[in-house]
């Protein structure tokens, strides 16, 4: 069992350095080789999603049980990508190893992406797939995908997802594997005639046999288990004052501004209050914005004073690490029940689908790969830093031209720590919704008597599968969660994905599930909140506009609070951190200043930005309003309808530039920008009447949990 110490897209340069192998590939323009391979393709729901072969990517599977390479304290990605630069390593052939300028990215345990920059002229790309292969510790090379006009790297691994139809018998499924030469991997949990199987001949032939599989008799749907990477919406908070200012947050301005915002109080009577209380302009915005202008927030110390602030109520939250032992999380999280049926091994207070294990906070390996880096960024002085990490620093000067070379150094530095800080995004999510500050010290979550239920999804570096992804769903439903929180999105859209959403809300009719928009600022908000049933909610700022990142349009139920954090020490949104366990500082003299997205100076709680907020926001709005209902008497769809029905526009407003597009897309409605009609509708045409400006930008309105707690104990009964 996982234990830590006792006390959890920009774009152009690449990262190029070994340790740096476990990051997101940072990207600041895009440059996607790939060629098209005959008619690559994979099936949803009978939509054939066309996909390039890319020409400068290849990933690698280590194999199994092999952490890292022998006689080295390095990890597989960290060790190969020193092996390919040096021109070092196992190399199975004699003579003189060829050295490769690329950069290896770490995709949880399992895999790694090594990329070939654009006019790399060192080595002999041609050869680098061959030299993978001979490593002692590489299982095999994979193929990398991207859709048309995307700049991503979407690996195949050898596996394949395939669903039977009801009533397929042992023989059948056996007959349809051995025909197809597939091996059973496992099966997929809390459902039943799903699998996920390897292929014998692996490569770029597991799109075909996918396809294939889905015209078989019996088989209901077959699809390959992407592995993808998601960056936690690294753009949003790196491109902002907290990643590129010359000096780190001033603790003193924080302190002033705390003394300021307190004088301002607007609820001395809050039944729950902290020292931190005054920052959550997201919980009420009065302080900030003071007592004539309209409130942009959601309401919730009003809605405490009328509520029991989610008591008995138990929130999933679907993400990366989460740090359950937090001090203002300890209190709410949820523990399994001893007799809980087809409970997992040592599972007590959720489960990790990434590492399949009972612990959803950061391993000791994971930290040894971490800490590192992170630590890296408090000891090297600027020249050191910048010599370290050369392709970084020139790109960085190319994109802020006017930088010192102290502004690229702290740049860099703080964009390094919000990398590795982003990795903890399950615990930002996690305080939004149930924070409980200790001892009046810290945040309050906007619902604070809740439970959190930890389920960890993604790996380092942002990996997910479909398979993971729909196993948390399933385990979520299966585990009595009454509100599923998603704040991920922008993944290849899946039929396994759906699946598992439809049957958990057909059988659970009271189970609402809350997801993120998508912060690409698009017409159509991202895949899985796009999945009918599943509440999609877009972000607002202080001011009471749309965040510039947020998604709208088509499908889009509501509006919270999402945080801007250009906006330093007022307008992100304030929550609990994860870079304050031990194993970040153990050996590290703290700075006087607050860092990146930290407000403190080990990042115990940090300020971001993202609809991965404002989704967390109306997952404790609903907490909030299910607390009211005791007997559950009130079901998904009564309890969506409150939330909107008492969601508002009025203190909310549209720029210039939102008003004239609305008034384009009204008259010519193109759509989205991604040309994928399906997942990414227009919120505006071909609808027979089109959408008020005010429903595409903010859907129903932003929620209002006092409003909402009331109208539901009205209706209770």
């Amino acid at each position: 069992m996982k234990r830590l110490f006792s006390s959890i897209a920009l774009s152009g340069c690449l990262w190029g350095v070994a340790e740096l192998s476990f990051l997101p590939l940072w990207n600041l323009s895009a440059n996607v080789q790939a060629q098209t391979f005959g008619n690559l393709h994979y099936n949803f729901y009978g939509q054939q999603i066309p996909l390039n072969l890319r020409q400068d990517t290849i990933a690698v599977e280590f194999k199994t049980g092999s952490g890292k390479t022998r006689g080295s304290s390095l990890s597989n990605a960290s060790q190969l990508q020193r092996e390919l630069q040096r021109g070092s390593g196992d190399t199975r052939g004699g003579g003189e190893p060829i050295k490769f300028n690329v950069e290896v990215n770490a995709l949880g345990d399992r895999y790694a992406v090594v990329s070939i920059p654009k006019g790399s002229t060192r080595g002999n790309p041609e050869g680098l797939k061959q030299v993978l292969e001979q490593k002692s510790y590489i299982q095999g090379t994979l193929p990398v995908l991207s859709r048309t006009d995307r700049d991503e790297k979407i690996v195949l691994p050898n596996e394949i997802i395939i669903s039977f139809q009801p009533g397929t018998s042992e023989a059948q499924k056996q007959l349809i594997l051995l025909n197809n030469n597939l091996e059973v991997i496992r099966s997929l949990r809390f459902t039943k005639d799903k699998y996920v199987v390897r292929s014998r001949s692996g490569g770029i032939n597991i799109l075909n046999t996918a396809n294939t599989l889905n015209n078989a008799e019996g088989v209901k749907y077959s699809t390959p288990n992407f592995l993808q990477s998601v960056s936690y919406g690294l753009k949003e908070q790196s491109l902002q004052n907290a990643a590129v200012a010359g000096v780190p947050q001033n603790q003193e301005q924080l302190k002033k501004l705390l003394t300021e915002l307190a004088a301002r109080d607007n609820n001395p009577d809050s039944p729950y209050r902290s020292d931190l209380l005054p920052l959550q302009w997201h919980l009420d915005s009065t302080p900030q914005r003071g007592k004539y202008l309209p409130r942009t927030d959601v309401h919730a110390i009003d809605a405490w004073k009328n509520s029991n602030a989610g008591s008995g109520v138990i929130v999933a939250v679907i993400d990366s690490l989460i740090e359950w032992d937090h001090p203002d999380l300890i209190n709410n999280v949820y523990t399994v029940p001893e007799d809980t049926e087809d409970k997992l091994p040592d599972e007590v207070h959720g489960w990790d689908f990434a590492q399949d294990d009972a612990d959803t906070r950061i391993s000791e390996e994971e930290l040894e790969q971490a800490a590192p880096i992170f630590k890296e960024m408090f000891t090297l002085s600027n020249d050191e830093l910048l010599e370290k990490y050369p392709d970084l620093a020139a790109g960085v000067a190319s994109y802020f031209p006017d930088f010192s070379k102290g502004q690229v150094a702290t740049f860099i530095r703080n964009y390094i720590r919000n990398t590795i800080a982003a990795e903890f995004h399950g615990t930002w999510s996690s305080g939004v919704i149930a924070a409980h500050a200790a001892d009046g010290k810290g945040v309050m979550g906007v619902a604070p008597n809740a439970k959190i239920l930890p389920v960890r999804v993604f790996g380092l570096g942002g990996s997910i599968t479909p398979a993971a992804l729909a196993d948390s769903i399933r385990y979520a439903a299966a585990r009595g969660a009454n509100v599923i929180n998603m704040s991920l999105g922008g993944f290849m859209p899946g039929q396994e994905e759906v699946e598992a959403i439809f049957e958990v809300l057909d059988a659970h009719p009271n189970l609402v599930i809350i997801a993120s928009a998508g912060n690409e600022s698009l017409d159509g908000v991202a895949f899985p909140s796009a999945v009918p049933g599943v509440l999609s909610v877009g972000a607002t700022n202080l001011a009471g506009k749309r965040t510039v990142y947020s998604n709208y349009g088509g499908q889009l139920a509501v509006v919270a609070p999402g945080g801007d954090t250009a906006e330093v020490n007022k307008g992100g949104i304030l929550t609990t951190g994860g870079t304050w366990v031990d194993g970040f500082w153990e050996g590290v003299t703290e700075g006087a200043e607050g860092w990146g997205v930290a407000l403190d100076n080990k990042g115990k709680y940090v300020q971001v930005q993202g609809t991965s907020f404002s989704a967390p926001t109306v997952s404790g709005v609903m907490a909030l309003m299910i607390g009211e209902d005791p007997k559950r008497s009130l079901g998904r769809d009564r309890l969506v309808n409150i939330l909107k029905q008492t969601s508002s526009y009025e203190p909310l407003n549209i720029s210039t530039a939102d008003n004239y597009k609305y008034r384009l897309q009204k008259e010519v409605g193109f759509g989205t920008a991604l040309n994928f009609q399906v997942l990414r509708p227009s919120g505006i045409f071909p609808l027979p009447q089109p959408v008020t400006i005010e429903q595409y930008y903010f859907g129903s309105g932003l929620v209002n949990s006092a409003a909402a707690v009331e109208q539901v104990k009205r209706e209770r009964f």
